[in-house]
């Protein structure tokens, strides 16, 4: 999604459209492979509904809303493909570009939240996929009490038992058992 920032009212506007993903897909490919080429690969995304609130004040741009994802991404405990909800909000603030500066300069949080633009025309896509990708938890769970993988022989313990030991060690690490700590 594109806006010409010469085409925002005063009053500001409404924008409300959805993705799918195929859209997500090839963000990943243009912009993630090159970096992570199988990484995102696990996270499927569904759906994207995306709702916001674009307002122009002098050559600053405003840019607050929600997105809501329909996703599936495997579980970190069993691996097992699981459904997840996202809807976050999030807040943009777009300037006209700077000069180029020449010497470093060090971001704060407040900056996360902070884009320049050059010309007349903002790419929203790239923002949504940030805030999709942000959004993804480290270690999404397909339940709280997921028992994950067994280990040992690999099986899911949410769906069947093994007859792994329960107490079996890495035996390169036994000798370690042996030291007494003196307090």
């Amino acid at each position: 999604m594109k806006i010409n920032i010469n085409t925002i009212p005063e009053e500001g506007m409404n924008l409300n459209f959805d993705r799918t993903g195929e859209w997500f897909r090839q963000l990943v490919n243009t912009k993630l492979r090159p970096l992570a080429a199988e990484d995102a690969g696990d996270f499927l995304l569904q759906r994207l509904d995306f709702s916001c609130m674009v307002r122009k004040i002098g050559d600053n741009i405003y840019v607050e809303g929600i997105i809501k994802v329909n996703a599936e991404i495997p579980c970190g405990r069993c691996l097992e493909m699981t459904g997840l909800l996202i809807q976050a909000p999030f807040n943009y603030t777009f300037s006209p570009a700077p000069p180029k500066m020449g010497e470093d300069v060090e971001l704060n949080a407040a900056d996360l939240d902070f884009q320049y633009y050059e010309g007349e025309i903002i790419d929203l896509d790239e923002i949504i996929f940030e805030q999709v990708l942000l959004q993804i938890p480290m270690k999404p769970l397909c339940a709280e009490a997921c028992r994950g993988l067994c280990p040992h022989c690999g099986a899911n313990l949410n769906k069947t038992t093994c007859n792994c030991r329960s107490e079996a060690r890495d035996e390169r690490l036994a000798v370690l058992k042996q030291i007494k700590l003196e307090h």
